[in-house]
């Protein structure tokens, strides 16, 4: 559980440090976006008050208290999950990936009533008009990482 923790705590600081870093001292809030290697990368500025691609962002009040209560009770449940079995330490790093990006969003939605994505990539012909952050990136690859990295070990 010690790795899991390191890994959440890391994940949740590089997650914060760059939504600070962008929002705040490249000031996106205010200039909404910033062309750093067109079309691959970009910065757009957008606030999250849903889940996914702003799906389920209707009363932004309510639904801000119940997405902060269902990343908390999914953390929990991958806490309980990872910890009842004996699981390989790349399964702490996964869950730790995991429960570090969704707390970084959490504190996004307490701080600012929603999440700050700004990540925003493109390529080959194709225009995303979606932006994300290191905490979505997290969340996904941690969950990635519980789907190969848990479950009935192999006989050797």
């Amino acid at each position: 559980m010690r790795l899991l923790w390191i890994t959440a705590a890391l994940v949740f600081l590089i997650d914060q440090v760059t939504k600070w870093w962008v929002v705040q001292a490249l000031d996106l809030k205010t200039v909404g976006s910033i062309d750093v290697l067109p079309p691959f990368l970009n910065l757009r500025m957008a606030w999250n008050e849903g889940i996914n691609f702003g799906l389920f962002s209707g009363e932004a009040a309510a639904s801000r208290w119940i997405l902060i209560a269902v990343a908390f009770a999914i953390t929990g449940w991958v806490l309980w999950w990872v910890r009842r079995d004996g699981h390989r330490p790349m399964a702490f790093v996964s869950a730790g990936v995991l429960v570090g990006g969704a707390l970084g969003n959490v504190v996004d939605r307490v701080i600012y009533g929603a999440v700050a994505d700004f990540l925003n990539m493109s390529c080959c012909g194709f225009t995303n008009p979606y932006a994300f952050n290191v905490a979505d990136i997290a969340i996904f690859a941690g969950a990635l990482g519980l789907i190969f990295f848990t479950g009935e070990r192999k006989p050797a």
